[in-house]
């Protein structure tokens, strides 16, 4: 079996297991890059979501700090910043000083739906539009990170003059078309909005036009993925993240729970339907298994990368799985 070459990547949600607090989240998380730096993933993202139990990264920036101050070589990005919930000035003044602290180290991927529900939108954003305002706010960050012009008198220190790759990350063809647009890398969230990948993807190469930062389209796609020596265990280690998409569509989402034997009793047919819809392409199954279902996904797609969530309970589980997923991808290419 062979294929293009395909980096890995991490996308952690700092999820907290039921009985566990926040601060085990986090140390959960720096475990976890230091093990995905160990077997050669190339970046670590966290993503920022708010008012939520059983997620513990709401302050990116900050626990992209604590991860990049206890690992040695991997990139730490955001998957992504929210950025209509912030200033730009803001997150150029952040992502400058990360970037001053860990040069080299840092990716800066940018979103622009709120991360969390409507309420606790309107507290970070105090009404402003949903994401209406997003590329005129990109292009003001844009600016703050460029070299400093005469007479200019805004600027973000650290930030100005720094390059800190900027990713927009899309579920849909919108960010896909304007990181084209702009010759941006684009990462698509996969992981949870599989039913417009292909077409997403296609309006982001077709929309591309070379920049200074890329000169060829560079896509990345968000996936979920559980590996374990068996089928039958991959799959029972995946009903954490079934339970947890359970929940949030009953709205009552909560900390990420242990697995079950038998998720099917759990469940309606519609909820069934619902969840298996929306993490529909997980890779799931022994090293062998993964490995062709990674081929038949890099040859649909034609990714440059992949982006991995692996939402397990248990830590070692979850440590064994990366491990696993990357014998896959070594044994397939």
């Amino acid at each position: 079996m062979a294929a293009q070459a395909v980096s890995l990547s991490v996308l952690d949600l700092c999820p907290v297991p039921q009985g566990s607090k926040p601060a085990d989240a986090l140390h959960n998380s720096l475990a976890l890059a230091r093990h995905a730096e160990s077997t050669g993933y190339r970046r670590f993202w966290v993503a920022e979501h708010h008012n939520m139990t059983g997620i513990a990264s709401a302050a990116t920036s900050v626990v992209m700090g604590y991860l990049a101050g206890g690992t040695e070589r991997i990139r730490i990005g955001s998957g992504g910043i929210m950025l209509p919930n912030h200033a730009p000035l803001q997150i150029a003044e952040q992502f400058g000083t990360l970037e001053s602290l860990y040069p080299g180290r840092i990716d800066l991927g940018l979103g622009r739906a709120p991360g969390t529900d409507p309420a606790t939108a309107q507290a970070l954003r105090r009404g402003r539009a949903d994401g209406e305002d997003f590329p005129h706010m990109l292009e003001e960050l844009r600016r703050l990170f460029a070299e400093p012009q005469p007479g200019q008198r805004l600027r973000a220190v650290p930030g100005a003059g720094l390059e800190v790759p900027i990713w927009l990350l899309g579920s849909s063809t919108f960010s896909a078309q304007l990181s084209g647009r702009l010759g941006l890398p684009f990462a698509f969230a996969g992981q949870f909005s599989p039913d417009y990948m292909l077409a997403a993807l296609r309006t982001y190469r077709d929309n591309f036009e070379p920049s200074a930062q890329l000169q060829a389209p560079h896509a990345m796609l968000g996936i979920n993925a559980y590996v374990a020596p068996s089928r039958d265990e991959a799959h029972y280690l995946a009903t954490s993240h079934q339970q947890a998409f359970l929940k949030l569509i009953r709205g009552n989402p909560g900390p990420l729970p242990p697995p079950v034997d038998d998720i099917e009793a759990l469940w309606q047919p519609h909820e069934r339907h619902s969840v298996m819809s929306t993490l529909a392409g997980t890779l799931v199954g022994e090293p062998v298994t993964v490995a062709q279902q990674l081929a038949d996904l890099i040859d649909r797609t034609g990714v440059q990368e992949l982006i991995v969530n692996s939402s397990i309970y248990d830590q070692p589980m979850r440590h064994r799985s990366y491990s696993l997923l990357m014998q896959a991808m070594r044994e397939m290419q």
